[in-house]
């Protein structure tokens, strides 16, 4: 596999995942000046925002950064399936005094298109990276104007093969241990999916490109392992979580800054797509995997005034506290400062790793 330096051009080779919802520019910025390669997740922003996004990006950083985006297929929305989902929330929505008559339908989370690509075209990273797949290949061919590194992630091996066939520069290898949304777009099912140092080793065994290691990695020497087992980078989201320049609302904080256990599950309730988070009260009481959630991301819409209303009283037991599985290595820092301590001496590029 090739060298990180030669593919993400930073100097230390960590990559701040993209978190949408709960950051913006400012948390990329600290870790891209800080020497890692910082991210902006974009599925979640009109296009007014993402333009404005890229603004701030390019004025508080000269180093690369990385641009994510969602490539998912927008199911239709059907009435019968959001009136038995809401059907099922009505106790929740009976104890907080909420007006489901109210309740809009939708999404906000829009997979990358040609409006997307125009914006993004005015600025030009030199990192993209994609969840859920590859968008189409004219949407492909348009980013290749400029050359940049291409990047999405696998949950499997045959989500590897896939992507090395259809135009990735790069793997982002997701094991199970990783927070927030599943990446997976070949299949569904979880059972098919491993932990990430297994994944690692399954996926460098029949691909050729560079691989980037993601999941439960928060600490020195799980970046230490991933680098020695080749892999060109990690990608680490959720220890980035407390750090001041991220977006983290205050439920979320708390429950990771809780000296309690944090046991996580993969739950479907809050968009329609399986995601790792915290075990809040209702992944307990109606099953963190739910089939009468609206394929993703309808199922957000009728969990959205819930959360609202929970939130304003300080509490999570409706919202999507993502996390890892490693989550006990959250530090209230400096994102820079975090990053630089994260990546030892020993690994910056150049000197050590080879």
């Amino acid at each position: 596999m090739k060298h990180s330096s030669t593919i993400l051009e930073t100097e230390l080779a960590i990559i701040q995942a993209p978190m949408a919802g709960v950051q913006d520019a400012k948390l990329a910025i600290a870790v891209s000046n800080a020497g890692g390669l910082g991210s902006l997740p974009a599925g979640m922003l009109t296009l007014t925002s993402l333009r404005q996004e890229l603004r701030t990006l390019r004025s508080g950083t000269a180093k690369p950064y990385n641009v994510n985006f969602f490539c998912h297929r927008s199911p239709p929305i059907d009435s019968q399936i959001e009136a038995r989902w809401q059907e099922l929330l009505k106790p929740y929505y009976q104890e907080l005094e909420i007006d489901v008559s109210r309740n809009s339908s939708g999404s906000t989370r829009a997979p990358f298109d040609h409006d997307m690509a125009d914006v993004l075209e005015e600025f030009r990273p030199l990192v993209v990276s994609f969840h859920f797949g590859l968008p189409d290949p004219e949407l492909l061919q348009r980013l290749r104007a400029w050359k940049p590194l291409i990047l999405s992630s696998a949950t499997t091996v045959d989500e590897a093969l896939w992507l090395e066939a259809h135009g990735a520069s790069a793997i982002i290898a997701q094991g199970l241990e990783a927070g927030g949304h599943r990446g997976h777009f070949l299949s569904h099912d979880l059972s098919r999916q491993m932990n990430t140092f297994p994944l690692v080793r399954q996926i460098a065994e029949k691909v050729k490109l560079p691989i980037i290691a993601a999941g439960g990695i928060a600490e020195t020497s799980g970046i230490a392992t991933a680098l020695e087992l080749g892999c060109a980078a990690v990608q680490l989201g959720t220890v980035y979580l407390l750090c001041p320049e991220a977006k983290t609302s205050n439920v979320h904080r708390m429950a990771l800054q809780s000296h309690e256990q944090k046991p996580t599950e993969i739950t479907n309730l809050f968009s329609g797509g399986a995601a790792r988070g915290v075990l809040n009260r209702l992944m307990r009481e109606i099953g963190p995997m739910n089939s009468l959630a609206p394929p993703f991301p309808l199922a957000s819409a009728a969990i959205s005034p819930l959360r609202a209303k929970a939130e304003g009283l300080h509490s999570g037991d409706f919202s999507p506290l993502w996390s890892g599985t490693n989550n006990s290595k959250c530090r209230d820092i400096p994102a820079g400062k975090l990053t630089r301590e994260l990546m030892d001496l020993n690994f910056r590029l150049g000197t050590s790793h080879k």
